[in-house]
């Protein structure tokens, strides 16, 4: 009797169990979703190898029934590598990988139509370039406000099998496929479709584990985007795990970012993009220097206020991160920042009088001093959202909104203030303003720099590359104003920071050059010496552990079983 083994669909439990499988039921293959015996239960799993040989002496139970249609084989594969890199459960990596509801049947698909042409732009030859060689990824860096669709089109006019194409959000999915849609091409809609056979699939974070029966190739649009990080365990990211997929299928993957982070500069094959075409598609920065600004004119400059005032087409967006990670301070007397002397990023007030600075990233702690100047005097930089609409209501003379992700509808208002997600929500603007970016690039992360350059490139996209008509401006107000993300942006060229930020990252051996984990929970000190890996605690129950690369990492967390008490996360984003 055949032998299969099954991952049941249950919380808590991620174990494989072998079964049996009736005669009747011999068209079971890896992926499909069956009903087996369980501690007196009958519940929903996923087969995940067949051919299983069982144990001498063991009676097996049998499986109860074929519940529907799972996953194909090689996605199966797939999920077992996601989960040793991100060092979580299976289970869930099934789940994203599985239809919504269950099937039994796949619609009959599109008959096949001619391929797109080739546009004949220099992005669409990148792209070609970069596709020409499978194996490693290949990598395309241009302006954040460039339309990617060229790539796209590339990719689908020499793809020998079903094209994935990766997008960060759903409105951006959804505008996709209808742009597709209007070449001719037949994108899939649903899970069924994609398994059924549509050449195209356009998808968000889950995409990665797309039906598709032969992988012809994969296109990453903002490959950066924090969107593809999953925040359950296991953690993955989506552009390196279709990346991976793709290794595998021996199928060509494209990533296209304005901002690649650290990592995708080093694992993929960068193919240049016209340097003309790179700067148009950057938007005009503006920078305005606060470290000596007249303390009267408040945190707003006259150049936010005049801008704000004036009459434009499109919404004055301003940006003002509200949460922090930490008190910002500065200098009564000269203007600068208060930093850490160890590592650059911010300090605050520590202990109950707040007499001493300390630092969230190093935990280095100094006295309560300015070390440009000596002063003893230090401000705190750091109001809230709702306080500056208040205040540029109040200083504008006109009404004011106020956007974050509790905001379920934007403001029909000329002016509008929120955090990050207004630059996500808004598709046009003529000016996005940040009111404090030193709230970004003093973050105490390690990727801060990264994202703050990230969000540039997304208010880019709002105004318009500095080489479309009706193009508007991005105004930054900061005391760091020769900073390399500035100068970047400035410059219309990332490599301005990304250079220097990868050097620095080599000689320190972190990230791209090493590997990291975040240990969660009261056993994480415990588990952490059990390891056997360099670490260090964060807080009580909080471990930052490191390795030489991710395979030394994943294999010692593979091989070292925790208890519930203990959460990992592998490449954590808060560190």
């Amino acid at each position: 009797m055949a032998m299969v083994r099954v991952v049941p669909d249950v919380s808590g439990l991620d174990k494989p169990f072998d079964y049996a499988v009736p005669p009747e039921l011999r068209a079971i293959r890896p992926g499909t979703v069956v009903r087996v015996p369980l501690h007196g239960r009958t519940v929903s799993g996923w087969v995940v190898a067949d051919g299983i040989e069982p144990e001498g002496g063991l009676e097996l139970k049998a499986v109860a029934a074929v519940a529907g249609l799972g996953p194909p084989p090689e996605v199966v594969d797939l999920t077992a590598w996601v989960a040793w890199r991100w060092a979580g459960p299976r289970r869930a990596l099934l789940r994203a990988a599985s239809p919504p509801r269950r099937l039994s049947a796949l619609p009959v698909p599109p008959a096949p139509g001619p391929l797109p042409a080739v546009p004949p732009g220099p992005l669409a030859r990148a792209a070609e370039a970069a596709l020409a060689q499978p194996g490693r990824p290949g990598l395309l860096v241009p302006g954040p406000a460039t339309d990617p669709l060229d790539a796209v089109l590339a990719a689908c006019a020499r793809a020998g099998g079903a094209v994935v194409v990766l997008v960060p959000s759903v409105g951006w999915a959804e505008r996709l496929r209808a742009r597709l849609a209007r070449r001719g091409l037949a994108v899939a809609g649903s899970w069924a479709e994609a398994a059924a056979g549509w050449p195209v699939v356009v998808g968000t974070r889950s995409g990665a584990f797309a039906p598709v029966s032969r992988l012809g190739a994969a296109v990453v649009l903002d490959a950066h985007d924090e969107a593809y990080r999953e925040q359950r365990s296991p953690q993955f990211d989506a552009a390196t795990v279709l990346a991976e997929r793709c290794r595998r299928a021996g199928a060509p993957c494209l990533l296209v970012s304005a901002t690649p982070d650290l990592a995708q500069l080093v694992a993929a094959r960068r193919v240049e993009v016209p340097r003309e075409l790179v700067r148009r598609g950057w938007p005009a920065v503006r920078v305005v220097d606060r470290r000596l600004a007249d303390p009267r004119t408040g945190r707003y400059s006259e150049e936010l206020v005049r801008v704000a005032r004036a009459e434009h087409p499109h919404p004055v967006v301003v940006v003002h991160h509200r949460r922090g990670r930490g008190r910002l301070l500065a200098c009564a007397h000269c203007g600068e920042l208060a930093r850490c002397e160890r590592c650059g990023h911010s300090v605050g007030e520590v202990g109950e009088d707040g007499a001493r600075l300390g630092c969230a990233t190093c935990s280095l702690e100094r006295p309560r001093l300015c070390l440009a100047c000596g002063n003893l005097r230090l401000k705190v930089l750091r109001v809230g959202v709702s306080r500056v609409r208040e205040e540029l209501a109040a200083l504008l003379g006109r009404e004011v909104g106020e956007v974050t992700a509790e905001h379920e509808e934007l403001p029909a208002t000329p002016v509008m203030v929120g955090t990050e997600a207004v630059l996500h929500r808004l598709r046009r603007a003529s000016v996005v303003a940040f009111v404090d970016f030193d709230l970004h690039l003093l973050a105490p992360r390690l990727a801060a720099g990264e994202h703050s350059l990230a969000l540039l490139a997304r208010a880019g996209r709002l105004v318009g590359g500095r080489g479309s008509p009706g193009a508007g401006v991005v105004l930054v107000q900061t005391r760091l104003p020769d900073h390399e993300v500035l100068a970047a942006a400035v410059a219309g060229d990332p490599d301005v920071f990304l250079r220097p930020e990868l050097e620095l990252r080599r000689q320190l051996a972190l990230p791209p050059f090493g590997a990291l984990a975040e240990l969660h929970g009261p056993g994480a000190a415990e588990y952490a010496a059990a390891l056997g890996l360099d670490g260090a605690p964060l807080d009580a129950d909080r471990w930052l552990v490191r390795a030489s690369g991710h395979r030394e990492l994943c294999d010692r967390l593979a091989a070292r079983p925790r208890g519930p008490a203990v959460r990992v996360v592998v490449d954590p984003a808060s560190v």
